[in-house]
């Protein structure tokens, strides 16, 4: 089995495969932090999906302008209204290119030549509906504690040719307020930076090998069947 690991520059997907002793790539317009030979820089829409690929695994698409927070910035209250206010040193303009760029990175992964495609994405907002593809499913919810990581991150996880994740080993939820909530919650509570969307973007690698655990014990069942 041939997984590729999109949109991720940390190699944690990656490493996660090549642990179970599958063949794994990896891909990003950056450079893999770990410099690994098996990553390729390049743009997902420039031919690397149809490379011969069982599994392909889009970890962070960009989501700036499709998720619920950054819906201010393009529409006001109803269907694309004037927005309210623009970020610092922003233009409208600059908000709807980003939006699309989000949409056709999102599209080119849900419409790759793969038979297995796990996209990682946000909770969309209701403006990126339109343009996204009419069979593309339900948005089923993930939790990183669902999965052995003691964190708070809702992530939306659509699939297709593969079963949705199951809770594996979830742990038990820490008491609001303590300090095991709070560092539960340090993705929400993070400070802005330049490296903000980077971190914040970052795999968690308990909840990615236990996810690459029960795709490959799947992929197994499926050769055996």
């Amino acid at each position: 089995m041939k997984l590729l690991a999109g949109l991720e520059t940390s190699g944690i997907a990656r490493r996660a495969f090549l642990d179970l002793g599958r063949d794994a790539g990896s891909f990003d317009i950056l450079p893999a932090e770990d410099r690994s030979n098996r990553h390729i820089v390049c743009d997902i829409r420039g031919g690397i999906l149809e490379g011969g690929w069982d599994l392909l695994a889009a970890m962070h698409p960009p989501c700036t302008r499709l998720c619920r927070s950054g819906r201010c910035w393009m529409s006001g209250p109803g269907y694309w209204t004037e927005p309210k206010k623009l970020p610092t040193g922003g233009s409208l303009a600059d908000m709807l290119k980003e939006l699309e760029e989000g949409v056709s990175i999102l599209r080119a992964c849900w419409e790759a030549p793969i038979e297995r495609v796990a996209v990682a994405a946000p909770v969309r907002n209701d403006l990126t509906r339109e343009p996204m593809p009419a069979d593309r499913p339900a948005l089923p919810i993930v939790q990183p504690y669902w999965l052995k990581e003691p964190a708070y991150k809702v992530t939306g996880l659509p699939l297709h040719g593969r079963p949705q994740l199951r809770p594996t080993s979830p742990l038990p939820e820490p008491q609001h307020g303590r300090e095991a909530w709070r560092s539960w919650n340090a993705v929400h509570r993070m400070s802005p930076g330049p490296a903000r969307q980077r971190l914040i973007s970052r795999s968690f690698p308990d909840m990615i090998r236990a996810a690459a655990e029960q795709r490959a014990s799947h992929a197994i069942r499926e050769r055996a069947a």
